[in-house]
């Protein structure tokens, strides 16, 4: 039955994608918000799920060319263990410290280390987008984000 890779992966997918959305219904509705938080992670939810189908049901033959591609360099391999470790601190201070501050040191580290040179570019970058999201979903969306240690 999962005789090709793009099967045991869909399958895999998709019951991440079902526990994924289970849980996105279990999220509290919030009667004064214009939207309300649970719209995004149920949108994905099922998103993943149609993807994952669509990924089991696809016909694609595997050739020893892309079962070489999947082997992963050990250098290439400790960069993306260390880009996992900043998106595990990342979330794991992201209430604490807030959303601003946290995104802001999120997005200058990881391009600085995944070789990004324009410091100057990632600062401002770094500052400005985090800025704009709060704006925009706190604003115009109505959705409170963390503050943090940030008085805004």
């Amino acid at each position: 039955m999962l005789s090709t890779i793009n099967q045991r992966i869909g399958l895999i997918l998709f019951i991440i994608a079902a526990i994924y959305l289970f849980l996105s219904f279990q999220l509290p509705n919030y009667p004064y918000a214009p939207i309300d938080a649970d719209v995004i992670p149920k949108g994905l939810g099922v998103l993943m799920l149609v993807l994952s189908a669509a990924l089991f049901f696809s016909r694609a033959i595997e050739t020893e060319a892309e079962k070489e591609k999947r082997n992963i360099p050990k250098k290439e391999l400790l960069v993306l263990l260390a880009v996992f470790a900043m998106i595990f601190f990342y979330i794991l201070l992201f209430e604490i410290i807030g959303f601003v501050v946290m995104t802001a040191v999120f997005i200058f580290f990881s391009s600085w280390f995944l070789g990004y040179t324009k410091w100057k570019t990632n600062i401002i970058v770094s500052i400005l987008f985090p800025l704009g999201m709060y704006a925009i979903f706190v604003f115009a969306l109505g959705i409170s984000l963390p503050k943090g240690i940030l008085p805004i």
